[in-house]
């Protein structure tokens, strides 16, 4: 056989991707290091460094310390222990592997998930002297979360209890007993003794009452091509191609289902359909292709397709829903918020999302169920969650790719948290989340959105901005000056002045000092609606009378109320009166106009005073006031 033929035997051997786990010291390290060492996978200088790291710092007396090939980090050697997940990669005649050495205590249940998010399969170590322990069941349960169908419960340490046969069994009916209550089809069980290499690699003489196969007998056998589902096609786009005018296509991963020439198929949202003309992989064009290949697709038609698009067969729909119930796993050290809005990551598409509800929290250890509203480092529970726009998705169960998703932290961007979608959350379960208190809310007019929710969305701190000063001082330029000003710089903010009131919601109202009070009555009411909906409120009106914008500071909330004065003298707003209104009040046909026929009361407690020769300075002077107050930005 020349090197070609081997490297292209090589490339087409099966992958198979495990994970190891057990308790500290079960011996996880050993057995991958044994695997490792007898079928012959190691280089000299390894072999080398192993003699000598076994007798200088290894933990196995007079032998050689298997375990040393994968605990690499200084913290690891030093306490014997892993902490990080270990990967490695070995092959044998019939098969390639990678290896995911996990660490086994709590504080890492972070760090197996992540281990276990890729494997088909998963050996579960136990001590033959301790038997099935909370470790055991808090691993099995973890495997069983993130879908892995196939279990080999590791019986190590057999030497140190004589190689008994009852032992064995006893250990096997404990587990069994355990396992009935998890979704794990396929068991297997193995005495051996790692350190040793009874049944690692070749079957023990010292086990002769055990007729199943060795460790890697069984690894290099075990069938894992039937877990993928190969009935339901998932493309979700991740990139949209145009090498030339000609060429048009679309690429990413095939997440599940098989795609060939020809097909029918629709894509998503759009609910458009087209035919596939051709499917390209790196080695060229081919008639059909089949998960995890990637390539790129053309279609006969030409529709609006972008990435977090997912390409289906019409008769095979995945559930498409902005709801949705899920297990997740809080990977961040800083506890949850409850208020945040994550971003969400499933397939390649990626929206906000937040957590409505934990329905429960469960204990790694005992399985037990607890309420709580929050997670911390490696809690697990069982949540429902809403995005803002629908995602396409299968149960996990079902499809593990686009079952899947993280969270991400919104100001760190560091995964917070993965997730396995349980199911679409219905309409109907939705109203179950209404509590008591939130039914009382309701009644009430009160809103179930907490006013800091609303701030750490929009960024801002909700707040009327009210301008007073007479006719012609420039009111209306700085306020719609500063609605721009804020709106470029990304808030979110509504501006209310007498022209646009007057000619809706106050129309029937004339000027009168009792129709102007109810006028700016109304005005502030809405300010305060629109406050509590998080907005940013400009408002311009003259306003002359203290009485009524103190009554309007009450209505809207003091908190919330912070008045500007454009100081301007009578003469300047005559020069600037665009309307004509004083030579009205001059000649009577226009009554009740502050500064001539009505007083205008100077403000005494103005937040800001400006004057209106100088706009530009006063939209800036008024951008740091709303900084320094934390209205915009909030932080």
């Amino acid at each position: 056989m020349d090197i070609r033929e081997y490297l292209d035997q090589d490339q087409k051997k099966d992958l198979l991707r495990l994970l190891t786990a057990g308790s500290v010291d079960d011996g996880k390290s050993t057995l991958i290091g044994r695997l490792l060492f007898d079928s012959k996978k190691l280089y000299e200088d390894q072999l080398t460094a192993l003699h000598r790291d076994s007798k200088r710092i290894g933990h196995a007396g007079e032998d050689i310390d298997y375990a040393l090939l994968l605990d690499g980090l200084k913290a690891e050697r030093e306490q014997g222990i892993t902490i990080d997940v270990a990967y490695r990669y070995f092959s044998t005649a019939k098969r390639k592997f990678i290896v995911a050495d996990t660490p086994g205590h709590e504080q890492y249940t972070r760090n197996m998930v992540t281990g276990a998010s890729t494997a088909n399969l998963a050996i579960i170590l136990v001590d033959a002297r301790q038997g099935v322990i909370t470790q055991t069941k808090r691993h099995t349960f973890i495997v069983s979360l993130l879908g892995i169908k196939h279990v080999v419960l590791a019986v190590n340490k057999m030497d140190l209890v004589d190689f008994s046969e009852d032992v064995f069994n006893k250990i096997c009916d404990d587990y069994r007993s355990f396992v009935t209550q998890l979704d794990i089809p396929d068991i297997t069980f193995i005495p051996m003794s790692a350190l040793k290499g009874d049944n690692v690699v070749d079957v023990s003489e010292r086990t002769p009452w055990y007729h199943g196969k060795s460790m890697l007998e069984f690894l290099e056998t075990v069938h894992v091509s039937s877990d993928r589902n190969f009935e339901e096609l998932r493309y979700p786009v991740q990139f949209v191609v145009r090498p030339s005018l000609h060429y048009r296509g679309f690429t990413s991963s095939i997440a599940s289902g098989v795609i060939r020439k020809e097909d029918e198929i629709m894509v998503l949202p759009s609910r458009k359909t087209s035919k596939v003309t051709t499917i390209t992989t790196s080695d060229g064009e081919v008639d059909y292709a089949y998960p995890p290949q990637a390539v790129s697709i053309t279609l006969e038609d030409e529709i609006d397709i972008s990435r977090g698009d997912m390409i289906v067969h019409p008769n095979h729909l995945p559930k498409v829903d902005r709801h949705f119930e899920a297990m997740l796993v809080w990977m961040d050290e800083k506890p949850m918020n409850p208020d945040t809005r994550f971003f969400i990551k499933q397939t390649t598409n990626t929206t906000k999302a937040h957590l409505d509800t934990i329905r429960y929290k469960i204990d790694v250890n005992t399985l037990e169920k607890s309420e709580g509203d929050k997670f911390s480092l490696n809690e697990i529970g069982r949540v429902i969650i809403t995005t803002n726009k629908p995602l396409f998705f299968d149960p996990y169960m079902k499809n593990k790719n686009t079952g899947s998703f993280v969270l991400i932290d919104p100001v760190t961007h560091k995964t917070c948290a993965v997730g396995m979608i349980i199911d679409r959350f219905t309409g109907k379960d939705l109203e179950l989340t209404i509590s008591g208190a939130d039914k009382e809310k309701i009644l009430k007019g009160e809103s179930l959105i907490k006013r800091k929710e609303r701030t750490k969305l929009y960024n801002q701190k909700s707040a009327t901005i009210w301008i007073t000063g007479l006719h012609g001082s420039g009111k209306n330029e700085l306020a719609y000056l500063l609605e721009r000003r804020l709106f470029d710089l990304g808030a979110t903010t509504v501006l209310l002045d007498g022209k646009s009131t007057r000619s809706g919601i106050s129309r029937e109202l004339d000027f009168t000092p009792a129709d102007r009070a109810e006028h700016l009555r109304r005005i502030a009411h809405i300010s305060k609606l629109l406050n509590d909906q998080g907005i940013i409120t400009i408002c311009s009106f003259i306003s002359p009378d203290d009485s009524i914008r103190k009554q309007v500071a009450e209505i809207i909330g003091k908190e919330n109320f912070y008045m500007v004065h454009l100081n301007a003298n009578l003469e300047y707003c005559r020069k600037n009166d665009e309307y004509g209104l004083y030579k009205k009040a001059d000649t009577g046909e226009l009554k009740y106009l502050p500064g001539v026929d009505m007083d205008f009361d100077i403000p005494t407690n103005a937040d800001l005073n400006f004057t209106p020769e100088n706009k530009e300075d006063s939209i800036k002077q008024l951008l740091d006031f709303l900084s320094n107050n934390k209205i915009y930005p909030a932080e």
